[in-house]
């Protein structure tokens, strides 16, 4: 050290401003990366799809989160079309309408709208909402032209296995391919390369010279929920649940096997010099071993002892450690954990309401996003299609007057306490803060169906000469009393 080093000014310790960014062994086990989304997904996206597709075979929760997805995101009848177009003069186009909605409905019945025929598209839309839960991301090509119905239209669904993730590479049109998608220099999606065939199906692997297929993007859907700006595939939404997934699942088993153990009350005889006792019978022709009936003792000979083999399995601790873990499963997933382990021991009315009220947003979320990434561009492509081909009495020109107008209708939810919901909807149109639309919507229906039911019905009970004992939409006030000047 120098003379003049005493007169230096050591220089100022840097310190982060944010604890979570400072150093240490606290911190050492964190793995933080400076990656594009891609850069991270790449080396993962097959791993991860697999083992999804692993514990959707194999784990009880994982196939509940997956039925609680399809019933309460696409339901029975899944979502449902009412087309609302308008003439010049405002009026709504109620003919065109019911032509619409009929050929619609008509195109989605079972075998019709999926190019494999085996399909309606109720079907298709539980297809895309599990594979969508289960993949991180569904592909769908739009066949227009199809031979298969009067239409000319169908879909067809592709794994995306077959989407190549391996693909990275520059093109001569200076676009770039990554993991199979063909992207422009604002990262929108121009082509899918697509494998020709299944990278599983190893009986036909030389069974085309060509490996890849050129898709352009206007033929296909891509359907995932992007998490990171310039992302180009899906993630698994179970990809943050696989590690609690699969160690509960074998800590279960571990605890199944050890209670198993524990209920064969299994002991050892035991002598100083381990011999002299000859049992019943032999195990593995040299053990030998005493077979006990139940309200029997037998003398052993001089000298023997036995030991008792007697665990306690499974231990106290084992059904809220299963509930704690679950319930952070449930909650990555979206789902409440009453639902997820069909668990309704120690819920109230308040503490069930409020959770289901949560859920079922984010469930409307999802019915929002299958609507607006499948269900909507499928029915634009079909529509142009019926009108272009089929026998519609509507002319293409009317497309778009058609196409914007159409509501859809997802399935509603009923209310846990149905007599409180009703009054509280009674009072808020009776005031004015809610539409009739309002309330039938939230139950999946449409208010002129509902006006349409009630005016049947009040017809057939007019021709069969009942008196119904109810009249809707009447009044309920008392009559005022006259009174004579």
């Amino acid at each position: 050290m120098g003379i003049f080093d005493f007169f230096r000014r050591a220089k100022p310790v840097r310190r982060r401003s944010f604890a979570g960014a400072q150093p240490g062994r606290l911190f050492s086990d964190f793995n933080p990366m400076t990656r594009s989304s891609d850069a991270e997904l790449r080396p993962a996206l097959r791993s991860l799809r697999n083992r999804c597709r692993e514990l959707a075979r194999n784990n009880e929760y994982v196939r509940r989160y997956l039925g609680l997805m399809r019933i309460n995101v696409v339901g029975a009848q899944g979502v449902g079309l009412q087309v609302r177009a308008r003439n010049e003069g405002g009026d709504l186009d109620g003919p065109g309408n019911q032509i619409i909605e009929n050929a619609w409905k008509a195109w989605g019945k079972r075998g019709i709208p999926t190019a494999d025929g085996r399909l309606s598209f109720a079907d298709a839309q539980r297809l895309v909402i599990e594979t969508l839960c289960r993949d991180g991301e569904v592909l769908v090509r739009l066949i227009r032209g199809y031979s298969g119905n009067k239409d000319r239209f169908a879909v067809e669904f592709i794994e995306a296995d077959l989407l190549d993730e391996e693909l990275n590479t520059k093109v001569s049109n200076g676009n770039s391919v990554r993991m199979g998608v063909e992207v422009d220099e604002y990262g929108k999606a121009v082509a899918y390369h697509l494998l020709r065939q299944h990278p599983g199906d190893h009986e036909f692997a030389n069974a085309y010279g060509n490996k890849h297929i050129r898709v352009p993007a206007a033929q296909m859907l891509h359907i995932f929920c992007a998490e990171r700006p310039h992302q180009t595939r899906g993630i698994p939404p179970l990809a943050a649940s696989i590690t609690a997934l699969k160690m509960l699942h074998g800590y279960r088993e571990a605890e199944l096997v050890a209670a198993r153990v524990a209920a064969s009350k299994m002991g050892f005889i035991t002598s100083p010099d381990g011999e002299g006792y000859t049992g019943d019978d032999l195990l593995d022709t040299h053990a030998p071993v005493m077979s006990a009936d139940p309200g029997s003792f037998e003398q052993l000979p001089a000298g023997m002892d036995i030991k008792m083999f007697d665990p306690t399995h499974p231990t106290t601790a084992f059904a809220e450690f299963h509930k704690s873990i679950l319930r952070g499963i449930a909650s990555s997933l979206g789902v409440s954990y009453a639902a997820l382990a069909s668990d309704l021991e120690n819920v109230n009315y308040s503490s069930i309401r409020q959770g289901a009220l949560d859920e079922r947003d984010f469930y409307k979320t999802m019915q929002a996003f299958v609507i607006e990434h499948f269900i909507e561009p499928v029915f634009g492509a079909w529509l142009e299609s019926a009108m272009s081909f089929s026998d519609l009495p509507l002319p293409v020109s009317k497309y778009e007057k058609f196409a914007d107008a159409a509501v859809w209708r997802p399935r509603g939810f009923s209310w846990i306490d149905p007599l409180k919901e009703v009054r509280a909807n009674v009072e808020a149109i009776q005031n004015g803060l809610l539409s009739m639309q309002d309330v039938v919507g939230n139950y999946g229906m449409d208010v002129e169906d509902v006006f349409e039911a009630v005016e049947r019905e009040s017809e057939l009970a007019k021709r069969y000469g009942i008196s119904l004992a109810f009249q809707p939409f009447g009044t309920t006030a008392a009559a005022e009393p006259q009174v004579d000047d």
